[in-house]
């Protein structure tokens, strides 16, 4: 793992790890943390390891306690519908042509003003 300076100038780290243990009963864990001063969020997309085959658990620790949320079949994302169909009928539903440039134009802007700390 290496530290990065976040936009807010604040240190982050980021990690990606590819390793699935044969053990595992889907191709990948799928969590994200999100990590703050009162608490932090995990996200498990695709298996609650060792105690649910089903994934897409929300957990929650603040400072009032422990919050487990099941959000499988009540949360979806219907940008990725829309994306494709746009690509496929050339339209601009999911998101304009202009918006998807000034994104990109932006990702490569922050990869060339990022700076490596440690």
């Amino acid at each position: 793992m290496r530290p990065w300076l976040a936009i807010t100038a604040q240190p982050s780290i980021f990690r990606v790890d590819w390793f699935t243990p044969d053990g595992l009963s889907t191709w990948g864990d799928g969590r994200t943390f999100i990590l703050g001063t009162d608490g932090y969020i995990e996200l498990r997309k695709y298996v609650d390891v060792a105690r649910e085959a089903q994934g897409d658990h929300v957990y929650l620790v603040d400072q009032k306690g422990e919050h487990h949320f099941p959000v499988h079949g009540q949360v979806g994302y219907p940008f990725f519908g829309q994306l494709i169909l746009d690509c496929l009928n050339r339209t601009e539903n999911a998101m304009t042509q202009a918006h998807a440039f000034k994104a990109a134009e932006l990702c490569i802007k922050a990869q060339m003003q990022a700076v490596r700390i440690g």
